[in-house]
Parts: C-alpha cells; structure tokens; sequence
C-alpha cells in the first residue's frame, strides 16, 4: 500500500473511532447482516459478509430521476460499519464464530461434511449481545456449490468485461457509477446470453471477481439478475478497509482455485487494465487447470503493446484470444467444445 493510501487509511481509522466511541453506548438504529454469499465444496467453504447500521439501499425502479439515483450510489458508500460483532456462521452442518473486524466485514471458512449443489443455504447470526440487542439476530446467505456433472468454472471480471463502464476514462466511470442503477446499466452485448451458454443451465458455475468496492455488491447482484446472467458469487475488495478487504483480484481467483480443485476454469476479462498479467500468473501456477483465456479488448491505444507483451511470453498449451466482441469468444469457446 503506497503511502498516499496508507494516510488515508489511517485517516479514516481516527474518524471511526471518534464516532464510534459516540456511538458505543447506543443499541444501534439500522443493525443489518449484509451477506455477500459463499462459496465451496468438499474441501472448504468461505463465507464473507459485512455488518451495517444503516438501512439497506432502495431498489431501483423503472423511470426514476438522476436524484435517486444519486441518492442510492452515495448511501452505499455512505456506511456506519460496525466492529466487533460476535457472529455464529452455519453452512450445513458446519459451524464457525469470528467477530467482524474494524472496517465490520468478516470471513469465515467451514468444512461442512456434506454440501448439495447448486446452492446450499447457510446463516449468518449475531452469536451474543451486542450493544444492547439480543442474540438471534439472522440473515440468509446462499454457497454456491458446483455439482458432480460440472464440466468447468468461470471466472470473469465484471467492468469493462461483462458491464460498459469505461474504466479508462475516469470521468465516464465517475458518472455511470453514481448516476446509473441495476436496470439501466448496459452488458456488452451478446454477453448474458454467452454466460447462460457457457454456465449450461447452472451447471458449469460463474465467478464473478472484480476490483470494484464491495459497496458495491448489491448494485452488482441486482445487475447480473435483471441481464439474465447467471448468478454466482461476487468477489469483490474494500479499497481502503482491513487487509482481507484489499485482498488483490489474483488472491480471489487463487481461492476459487483452492476451493474448487475438481475443476478446470476458463478466465474471461478485458484488456483495460491487468487481467492478462494476473490470468498469465494463474495459468503458469496452475498447469492444467485452465482450459482458455478470452480477453476483451477495451482499450483506448490497442497499440499500447501491454497485452502483446503477455501473450509473446505464453503457453501455446492455453489459448489466449483477444476478442473484439462477444461472438468472436463465442465462436472459439464453440471449437474447444465448451459451449
């Protein structure tokens, strides 16, 4: 973490603590247990969420103004986080407490002695009191769990991969993430209805890891529903929070990997920013593992070199295919026999 960040950090971490010794003594008005999901199977499960006193963001709705939409973009970054939350996680017959940490995000991982696909319910629950209120507290989390007939996995990036968001053009971004909802954000097109291919009706799972704030998880879940893509877990980080909250897009993919080590995968992202390294390094740890690389290209100079210079350097074992669209992923995906 540059230095620039690490004072903003800790910034940040000063504010919180003034507020929250304000706080401490009052039962909290908006307690919620927002659950990002899990996923996992035989070998483990992980399961992530944060926990929240503020309510949840409103759901857009069909015609709304720029007003609330900029309403409902700020309030999830607007969060009154709460820390040391003692939680009890219950995924089958598996069950594991932690406490949430500064930034109220935690992680546990189970092994569940038997899980049954494609989605296994769990719960996550405040373990004792907490501030005032009575255990017992719960919400609902789903783990994605891929069945014995899954051929393959995919782990796909999200912007500038699956949703137009001009990552390259600060200001564009800026304004599609604050002004824009679930139902008028844009896929590129072709791309839900590759995704259902490529996932074989539930099948063939989908992990969607990005580099977007976990703020932003709501946003993108309600997204993937109202496209028709097929759902799966979102991986996402905290830009600034706990050190599992950074946790790097290739870190994410090496758990999937972990987690998942009955099945080859297919990596799908764009050439805006670092997917072809970060894929390149999981196709050089994992010899065997990686059935095809399809990058999307985005960029503004395609004549940068970056993505050329990954691919000199390649294992002609993986195909790597820098697509203009999604029909030209979708014609190669075909040849190989993953659709």
């Amino acid at each position: 973490m540059g230095r620039t960040q690490h004072l903003l950090v800790e910034a940040e971490h000063a504010l919180e603590s003034v507020l929250r010794r304000r706080k401490r003594r009052r039962p909290p008005e908006n307690f919620r247990i927002e659950a990002y999901g899990g996923h996992g199977g035989p070998d483990g499960v992980v399961v992530r969420g944060r926990v929240l006193d503020n309510p949840p963001p409103t759901d857009a709705v069909e015609g709304e103004g720029l007003g609330a939409a900029l309403r409902r973009s700020l309030g999830q970054f607007a969060t009154d986080e709460l820390p040391g939350v003692p939680l009890r996680v219950t995924v089958g017959d598996a069950v594991a407490t932690t406490e949430t940490d500064r930034e109220g995000y935690f992680r546990v991982e189970l092994r569940p002695s038997a899980v049954v696909g494609p989605w296994e319910p769990g719960r996550v629950e405040l373990a004792a009191p907490y501030r005032g209120l009575p255990p017992g507290f719960r919400t609902r989390v789903d783990v994605r769990v891929p069945g014995p007939d899954a051929l393959f996995g995919v782990v796909s990036d999200v912007d500038d991969t699956i949703i137009e968001t001009g990552v390259q053009r600060v200001g564009e971004m800026l304004l599609q993430t604050f002004a824009g909802s679930a139902l008028t954000r844009t896929p590129f097109e072709g791309a839900p209805e590759l995704y259902r291919d490529l996932a074989d009706d539930d099948r063939n799972p989908v992990f969607y890891v990005s580099s977007s704030p976990w703020n932003l998880h709501a946003f993108l879940a309600a997204f993937l529903r109202h496209r028709g893509f097929p759902l799966g877990p979102l991986l996402l980080r905290d830009l600034v929070g706990s050190r599992d909250g950074r946790a790097r897009k290739h870190d994410r993919i090496e758990e999937v990997l972990r987690l998942h080590p009955e099945l080859e995968f297919v990596l799908i992202g764009d050439s805006g920013e670092k997917d072809p390294e970060i894929y390149a390094d999981v196709v050089r740890a994992h010899p065997g593992r990686i059935r095809a690389v399809y990058i999307r290209e985005v960029r503004l100079d395609p004549g940068d070199g970056r993505v050329e210079a990954v691919t000199d350097a390649w294992d002609a074992d993986v195909p790597f295919v820098l697509a203009a669209d999604s029909d030209a992923v979708r014609r190669h995906a075909a040849a190989l026999g993953l659709l």
